[in-house]
Formats: C-alpha cells, sequence, structure tokens
C-alpha cells in the first residue's frame, strides 16, 4: 500500500473521523488543547528515542512544529491561519496520541506507519501556513 492509499484510508477511518469530532472540542479549551500537546510531544520523543531513529527524529520535529504551531495560536500569540487549518492539526495529534488506530501502534514495525503517513500529509496539506508560521517565529512574518 503507498502512502497516498494509506492516507486515504486514515481520512476515511471511523478513528480519524472520530478524531475529527473532538477536535473543536479541544479547540475552545485551552487547557484541553495544552494537555493534548504535552502528550503529543511526550509520544513523538519516545518514538524518537526508542523507534527507527531517523523517521522517529523526523516525526519528533514535525510534532514539535505542529504543537508550538497550536500553542501559539491558543495563546493568542499567533493567528495568522485558518480555523480549520487548527482544526486539522488537532485532529491529527489526537489520531497520533491514540494507541487504538488505523494500525494500533502496538504492532511492530508497522503500528507507527499511519502515524508517520499522517503527519506527513498533514506538512504537506499545510505547507503555507507551516512555512508562514515558521516565518513568523523567525521574526520574518509581520501579522497583519
Amino acid at each position: 500500500m503507498n502512502n497516498e492509499d494509506l492516507v486515504g484510508r486514515i481520512l476515511k477511518s471511523v478513528f480519524f473521523k472520530s478524531a475529527t469530532k473532538k477536535a473543536g472540542k479541544y479547540a475552545g479549551t485551552g487547557l484541553a488543547v495544552l494537555e493534548l500537546l504535552r502528550e503529543a510531544l511526550i509520544k513523538a520523543k519516545n518514538i524518537a528515542k526508542n523507534e527507527n531513529k531517523g523517521i522517529g527524529q523526523v516525526l519528533a520535529e514535525r510534532i514539535t512544529t505542529l504543537s508550538r504551531m497550536v500553542k501559539a495560536y491558543a495563546t493568542g500569540q499567533y493567528r495568522i491561519i485558518p480555523w480549520a487549518s487548527i482544526l486539522k492539526i488537532i485532529a491529527s495529534l489526537i489520531y497520533f496520541i491514540s494507541p487504538i488506530d488505523l494500525i494500533p501502534d502496538f504492532l511492530p514495525l508497522v503500528g507507527l506507519s499511519d502515524d508517520l503517513a499522517l503527519v506527513m500529509w498533514l506538512f504537506t496539506s499545510l505547507k503555507t501556513d507551516i512555512d508562514n508560521f515558521i516565518a513568523w517565529e523567525k521574526g520574518e512574518l509581520i501579522p497583519e
């Protein structure tokens, strides 16, 4: 199964649909969002430490960037991102931290493939939003 097929199956899965429904509730509660970010960062760092180092490191870096982005939005520091993008990120992070999803995390070798595919898809689909955020962090983009 190629990456696009896997992402398509993830996006249509009951697990991602459930995460998407929860995303709006999380987004409306600052504390819930911060707890979600904490859990996602812990999982990403554990993957980077214990799993395939190269893939785990890329995943941890991407999750860290998404977490910084959502945190900046939640605290009101950064608002130049569409609400739909924030909901996509939160839904993806909810899916990411769930141990039971399309391919359960406890399965050796393949358990994290759906999480990785989803995060890579998210980075591709939100490339402009993420690039703008990184530029903003560096002081290269001034909010209007």
